[in-house]
């Protein structure tokens, strides 16, 4: 019979009160207001079918939610794609990781002025993000459409420095992601990601003036700290979020601005 000192039953008491604080809290996943949020909904409710509680954590942009994961304020985010998460590892040498894969979602670049990325005129003004890989996966659907020709059209960190050709001298503003939507009134075109297109009101299928194609790089992920990448939790997550219910919902919500990986 193991006996136990009072000392060691107070700890255990700790340890246990802790533990219970901690499910009750909830496993505290970060995403972006708008798709990735009502995303998360869904699989909060199935998660919970499984034993598995969730709290979504909404944020405006997309550098806090990677801070906050490495902080260790979260446990997951949703929102982005790995080229994203590469590229702020690199400036700020967080240990986060890939978990699963998620959603796919064809940007686009629109306009309130034209109707056809052909009649944008000589010295045009194309607003595009400020950030590295969202920056270059906006120069990539522009080369792919023959608007303009990278230097190496596979570099997922182009920026306008890398523009071997462009015909009609257009003009490019780097402006946050988040504020692109807001700017299209001001410029002749902007490639929006679609989180922040559909909060504007925009349709990412129907409204771009060209898009990129649902297969490549830019397919979202779960990520986590590089420390909890094996634990049991990472898996009931993802399974959770590719899971048929998730997936339904995706296809009857956005109709093809956001599509299922699985």
């Amino acid at each position: 019979m193991m006996i136990w000192s009072r000392r060691a039953i107070l700890g255990a008491a700790l340890v246990l009160a802790s533990a219970g604080a901690a499910q009750a809290q909830g496993l505290r996943v970060g995403v972006t207001a708008g798709p990735h949020a009502e995303v998360l909904e869904v699989v909060r409710k199935v998660a919970a079918e499984r034993g598995l509680d969730i709290r979504v954590v909404e944020f405006t942009d997309y550098v806090v939610p990677n801070q906050a994961l490495a902080a260790g304020d979260l446990d997951a985010n949703s929102f982005q794609h790995e080229p994203y998460l590469r590229n702020q590892i690199a400036k700020a040498g967080w240990k986060l990781v890939k978990a699963g894969t998620t959603t796919a979602s064809p940007q686009g670049i629109y306009s309130k002025r034209y109707k056809r990325i052909g009649d944008l005129p000589a010295g045009a003004t194309i607003a595009i993000q400020n950030d590295p890989s969202n920056g270059a996966r906006s120069l990539q659907i522009l080369h792919a459409n023959g608007v303009i020709a990278l230097r190496d059209p596979s570099n997922g960190a182009a920026t306008v420095a890398d523009i071997a050709e462009n015909p009609k001298r257009f003009r490019f503003v780097e402006l946050d992601a988040a504020q692109l939507a807001r700017a299209l009134d001001d410029v002749d075109a902007a490639s929006i990601n679609n989180n922040y297109a559909i909060q504007a009101g925009l349709s990412p299928v129907t409204d771009p003036l060209i898009k990129e194609p649902v297969e490549g790089p830019w397919v979202n992920i779960i990520a986590v700290r590089e420390a909890d990448r094996e634990k049991p939790w990472v898996r009931a997550l993802v399974d959770a979020y590719r899971s048929q219910p998730v997936k339904d919902f995706i296809l009857a919500r956005f109709k093809g601005a956001y599509v299922p990986t699985w």
